[in-house]
């Protein structure tokens, strides 16, 4: 068996460090380290609604996301450079918003949207992960700020939300890749759960051959813990005083 780059066991997550309230100006936001991986998660209240909502007295749940020039080894070119988001971009922004979106009752925001936004300041691999997993903290503090201002009456949240990565590398596999075990990897997917052990979303490639449906079980199994302890971290950070 291969020892991993940090030393840690196959299905060992790495260090989660959760800050809460890290930008004074957003209603709800975190500072999430995993790791290498860093990034800032922020939820903003605006009170209007994509017209495809309108009239129907649901809220919404939108996210951005971004990494900054500085966040990788090669220098990120900025969207507003080349005029355009690229596809793995957007691609993470709906998933963010998708998986938030299905831990909350829209029906208790009202006719207003809350954006989650994601900047990632450094990344080591799991940065669609982490996002998500910090943005729920950031969007939890957003509704209870509502709740404080008795803007909203009812905490619209329904279960906690996390989500982690998990591989195939050199044939063992392995949760919550760094960057330089998800670049070698033979299978690579993004599992988000819900407290409940109920899937919200599941991503999973096979980079070089096809894997066997026993594999895809072990992983899931393995990332199905691996969620019950951030979401752990999750319960803890939200206890202490913000």
């Amino acid at each position: 068996m291969v020892k991993r780059i940090d030393g840690r066991k196959d299905d060992e997550i790495r260090k989660i460090n959760i800050t809460r309230n890290y930008i004074s100006h957003a209603d709800g936001s975190v500072f999430i380290e995993m790791g290498k991986t860093r990034i800032v998660c922020t939820a903003t209240v605006e009170d209007k609604i994509p017209k495809f909502l309108a009239g129907k007295g649901s809220g919404w749940i939108t996210a951005e996301y971004d990494m900054i020039p500085g966040s990788a080894p090669q220098r990120i070119i900025r969207a507003q450079t080349t005029g355009r988001i690229n596809g793995r971009t957007h691609e993470i922004q709906r998933l963010i918003g998708r998986s938030l979106r299905g831990v909350v009752d829209l029906s208790k925001i009202g006719e207003r949207t809350i954006w989650i936004d994601c900047d990632v300041i450094e990344a080591d691999g799991g940065t669609r992960t982490a996002s998500i997993t910090g943005s729920f903290i950031a969007l939890f503090d957003c509704m209870s700020s509502l709740i404080r201002k008795k803007i909203i009456t009812d905490m619209p949240i329904e279960n906690f939300l996390a989500a982690v990565s998990v591989g195939i590398v050199n044939d063992q596999i392995l949760v919550d890749l760094c960057f330089e075990e998800d670049s070698k990897a033979q299978v690579d997917m993004n599992v988000v759960m819900n407290s409940r052990k109920e899937l919200i979303e599941v991503q999973s490639t096979a980079e070089i051959a096809p894997f066997s449906r026993k594999n895809f079980d072990r992983m899931l199994e393995q990332a199905t813990a691996a969620i019950k302890e951030i979401i752990e971290v999750q319960k803890k950070t939200l206890s202490r005083k913000s």
